[in-house]
């Protein structure tokens, strides 16, 4: 059975980065969040179906995320070459195309180990997204199938819910009243 992570300080990493431009690399560790809000998410590989629906969905909505005190960063078991590639292939020819947000290399598949998404036999990912506070608490956490994308609404509905500090019935919405 996976140990739980929800309620405990989140585990720490360090990773190379690509910019979400596909121009530069660089290095991301937790820390470097502290004081603003993570979502945190996995996906299997670069170059695959599902994963760009996701990305880009994320990328679109990246404005209401920051409005939220809300940072994004992607991760796969990938290197930063590939995910730098994927970024600067057009979309119509099998890219991803630029993004708001960047992407992050767990080539050592340590972190997708330690946040308990990483399919050992495969080498893979599942779809896991973590919400992370500004203190490195995580509050929410999320794992699908990979043949199943997630829902940036409801990403950015249990983000608002749990930004409002208090007591959210089911399918609370902002502007509903707390318990």
């Amino acid at each position: 059975m996976a140990e739980r992570l929800v309620g405990k300080t989140a585990p720490d990493f360090v990773m190379e980065t690509v910019t979400g431009d596909g121009k530069d690399f660089g290095k991301v560790q937790l820390s470097d969040y502290r004081g603003k809000w993570l979502v945190f998410f996995f996906y299997p590989l670069d170059f695959t179906f599902v994963c760009p629906t996701e990305i880009t969905a994320l990328s679109d909505a990246y404005n209401d995320f920051k409005i939220l005190d809300t940072e994004i960063l992607g991760v796969s078991v990938d290197s930063i070459h590939s995910h730098k590639a994927w970024i600067n292939t057009p979309k119509d020819s099998g890219g991803l195309g630029q993004i708001n947000f960047p992407l992050a290399s767990d080539i050592t598949k340590q972190v997708a180990r330690d946040y308990g998404v990483l399919i050992e036999e495969e080498g893979v990912a599942l779809r896991g997204l973590f919400i992370i506070d500004p203190e490195g608490e995580l509050k929410y956490q999320v794992v699908n199938h990979n043949d199943v994308g997630r829902s940036v609404e409801e990403t950015l509905r249990v983000l608002q819910a749990l930004q409002s500090g208090g007591l959210c019935a089911m399918n609370w919405k902002p502007g509903d009243s707390n318990l």
